[in-house]
């Protein structure tokens, strides 16, 4: 079975001196992929900056996203847990896990994005996220908790 989340893009353990660091970090992976260009994690940060810390939407956990725009040239995802957290001001801090999303357009992902919602809600499961060891270790919990 294949995972909706691909080793090369997940980082462990990652230090990061605040919540736009651990953003940008987050994007990095996917400018490093091809998949966007860094404006687009200048937008993520700014849209936080805009409209405060929505994209905290659960304890311990961050979507970071902006809306599709051209410095997305690829729909992908990575994901981030970081040595120590960060706030950002929500009632859901501190936080542990940033997944950024970048879409080419505001539908084709919704899907994907449905499935990756139902497995971060599960009990404990962002728990396990969290004190994963590795990028293997995550990449399993994805791959063994997604079907196509």
């Amino acid at each position: 079975m294949e995972s909706m989340l691909s080793k090369d893009h997940v980082r462990t353990h990652i230090h990061a001196s605040d919540w736009a660091d651990a953003i940008r970090q987050a994007g990095n992976i996917l400018v490093d992929a091809g998949s966007i260009q860094p404006a687009y994690i200048d937008s993520m940060i700014e849209s936080v900056k805009n409209l405060g810390p929505y994209i905290v939407i659960m304890p311990q956990f961050a979507l970071a996203h902006a809306s599709p725009c051209e410095a997305v040239k690829k729909s992908d995802i990575s994901l981030i847990t970081l040595e120590k957290p960060v706030d950002f001001g929500s009632t859901n801090d501190p936080v542990f896990v940033i997944l950024c999303l970048a879409c080419t357009d505001s539908s084709s992902h919704l899907e994907h994005l449905s499935k990756i919602a139902s497995l971060l809600m599960e009990e404990g499961r962002i728990n396990e996220i969290i004190k994963a060891k590795d990028e293997n270790e995550i990449v399993r919990l994805f791959q063994a908790n997604y079907s196509c």
